[in-house]
């Protein structure tokens, strides 16, 4: 078995053999990342590069890729390529969720594909309770606050695919992406008209306590403490990486979180203080 450099969950997977690797050092600051990142698209390179070498060892029977984000894993294609060249070529599957429930119908794939059937019917079952538990609970209240999940800091990104959806489940307004589209680059003066009263940081890629360092380039922006969200001390970090960002079985654990934030009054506070934390203004 092997996995990618980002794969870090279960912490089993820690200690697999390491076949993707990354161009970008993810200890770069946001703007830098962002500037190399587009810097290799527009060179038509990739930010990703296969271990040929190491993907033969593993020999592997299935590989399981996405093509939601070229930014986020190895290009599809360039998949395909590196799986062909083996002496056994494996089973690809790509897994491209948009909503919820795109991931929960992945899950009862991967299950399928891996002689694990049953075991993802019921993972899969579970989730979808959790969900709608979290929904049911969050109509007793009649108030929609307004809620911008922030998926990048310098420059803003808006939160897109699946995160809208968690926010409607979790009893909130969002007012700066829909449900099922892509997270997308936005302005400042966007998030100002919003006006949101809950503001959730939760960069790609990032755990809370890579987020906390990045929290200065939204304290810089003209206006931010005007924001009802920072007046009213409803602004919030979260470990984007593990609940927020990639589509797989935690998402629900990100969801309840969220609910956590949007309605206190609804859902007691119970996130593990490594997943999220309030943000207070000097």
């Amino acid at each position: 078995m092997a996995v990618t450099h980002e794969c870090d969950y279960p912490p089993e997977a820690g200690r697999k053999a390491v076949v993707v690797k990354s161009a970008i050092d993810s200890n770069w600051p946001s703007d830098e990342i962002d500037r190399a990142v587009k810097e290799h698209g527009r060179e038509g390179k990739s930010v990703y590069a296969i271990d040929l070498q190491g993907l033969r060892e593993a020999d592997p029977e299935l590989i399981l890729t996405q093509e939601i984000c070229d930014v986020c894993a190895v290009d599809y294609d360039e998949v395909v390529r590196a799986a062909s060249s083996l002496p056994r070529p494996p089973r690809v599957l790509s897994l491209n969720p948009h909503r919820l429930s795109d991931v929960l119908r992945d899950i009862e794939k991967v299950g399928e594909a891996t002689g694990k059937g049953n075991e993802g019917e019921k993972l899969a079952r579970r989730l979808r309770a959790r969900i709608q538990q979290v929904k049911e609970r969050a109509s007793r209240s009649d108030r929609r606050p307004r809620v911008a999940c922030l998926e990048w800091l310098d420059p803003l990104y808006s939160a897109g695919h699946w995160v809208p959806e968690m926010i409607d489940l979790a009893g909130g307004e969002d007012g700066l992406a829909h449900a099922g589209e892509p997270s997308a680059e936005i302005t400042w003066n966007r998030v100002v008209d919003f006006a949101p009263e809950i503001v959730v940081l939760m960069p790609c890629g990032f755990d809370l306590e890579r987020t906390l360092k990045e929290i200065h380039r939204v304290r810089r922006l003209p206006g931010w403490q005007e924001i009802p969200a920072v007046r009213e001390g409803r602004v919030f970090a979260v470990n984007g990486h593990a609940y927020f960002n990639r589509p797989g079985p935690r998402l629900v654990d990100g969801l309840e979180i969220l609910a956590q934030i949007v309605h206190p009054e609804i859902f007691p506070w119970q996130a593990p203080p490594e997943a999220a934390q309030k943000i207070r203004e000097a």
